[in-house]
């Protein structure tokens, strides 16, 4: 586990700590006991389908993101990583219903630099979740013609591209590796500290 603190701006409440993973195909066993799973399902209000790991705990421990298995009771899992915090989900939930989805969308459809960086975000997320697969998940796969799902279904399922759609998924991914749109979240939560900071 290595600790990846200095990309989360404005979550003064969550120590990021990641946990590891092989490149090599094979994921690297992770033991969850009995306690976390309680606890991951007191945090999302439901018992998760495909838990395999905690990505990111906070500070106290309590974990923040999971990661889901890509391949569940034989239905394709696209999204990686799920948002589990009910604190940082309530505070995304609020922000989405102010219309900040819309917001930052449109400072991406004038942005060509971000356009990119957002392709190249869910290009490295395709290949993230592929290293996380072992052999026997790729084959099932394979068998039951799921290919186009995953080689073409970015962070949160997503398949354009050039969309948010979701913050909640962006930012649960952005905090296991940071990615265009949950920096701009960060960007945003900072602007607004830096806006109610009193004057010097």
């Amino acid at each position: 586990m290595v600790a990846a603190t200095d990309w989360c701006v404005g979550l003064s409440h969550v120590e990021c700590r990641v946990y590891t993973h092989q490149g090599n195909g094979h994921t690297a066993q992770v033991t969850i006991s009995e306690q976390t799973k309680q606890r991951v399902r007191q945090r999302l209000g439901r018992t998760p389908r495909g838990l395999e790991a905690i990505a990111v705990s906070d500070a106290a421990g309590d974990p923040v993101v999971i990661r889901v298995a890509s391949l569940v009771d034989d239905k394709p899992f696209p999204t990686l990583f799920w948002l589990v915090d009910p604190d940082l989900s309530y505070r995304i939930d609020t922000v989405e219903a102010a219309g900040l989805i819309a917001q930052l969308q449109q400072r991406i459809d004038a942005d060509p630099a971000l356009q990119v960086s957002m392709r190249a975000d869910h290009e490295a997320h395709i290949a993230l979740r592929e290293s996380l697969m072992d052999n026997a998940v790729r084959e099932r796969i394979r068998a039951l013609q799921f290919e186009s799902v995953f080689s073409q279904r970015g962070i949160g399922g997503i398949a354009d591209f050039s969309r948010i759609r979701c913050l909640h998924t962006w930012y649960a991914a952005h905090l296991v590796v940071p990615n265009t749109v949950g920096s701009l979240l960060d960007e945003w939560w900072q602007s607004r500290v830096d806006t109610q900071a009193p004057a010097i």
